[in-house]
């Protein structure tokens, strides 16, 4: 199988190759008298000058939604395909996702009031010594109990 060919891995190819090159000539650039080792700075600094200036890298951008055209499917374009009935329909599922929702928080929140209320009904009509009040095990044992007397009608 081979690799398509993208001309970035072409770029990079390249610029490695060109550092090995200046890599192996700077190596052996130690030993040359100092005058030539001037020119070759100066020839160099040139080269730099004028070198390519990195071109910018494109962005693969993903399909927003796969279309079906008769039996293939393709890749969607990004255009906006859902038009004004789409949006409304959308927006109307938004709606009904925020309605549920506060909904369920405003049953959430009834159920835990009377279940406060039951039990400060069950503490203020039972006959308890005031030490039970005080028991880290009482608020338990009121629950179970209130558990087992609705279990047994």
């Amino acid at each position: 199988m081979t690799k398509p060919y993208l001309p970035q891995m072409a770029e990079v190819a390249q610029n490695r190759f060109g550092l090995r090159v200046a890599a192996r000539l700077s190596a052996g650039a130690e030993g040359l008298p100092y005058d030539i080792s001037e020119r070759l700075r100066a020839a160099r600094m040139q080269a730099m000058a004028r070198r390519k200036q990195p071109v910018a890298v494109t962005r693969l951008r993903t399909a927003n939604a796969v279309v079906r055209h008769g039996n293939t499917l393709t890749l969607g374009s990004g255009e906006d395909r859902l038009g004004f009935w789409g949006r409304l329909t959308s927006l109307a599922l938004v709606c009904a996702l925020v309605v549920g929702l506060v909904a369920a928080n405003v049953v959430q929140d009834d159920d835990r009031t009377t279940e406060v209320a039951d039990l400060d009904a069950t503490l203020l009509t039972d006959d308890l010594p005031p030490e039970a009040y005080s028991d880290a095990g009482f608020v338990q044992f009121l629950k179970t109990s209130g558990q087992s007397t609705t279990g047994s009608h």
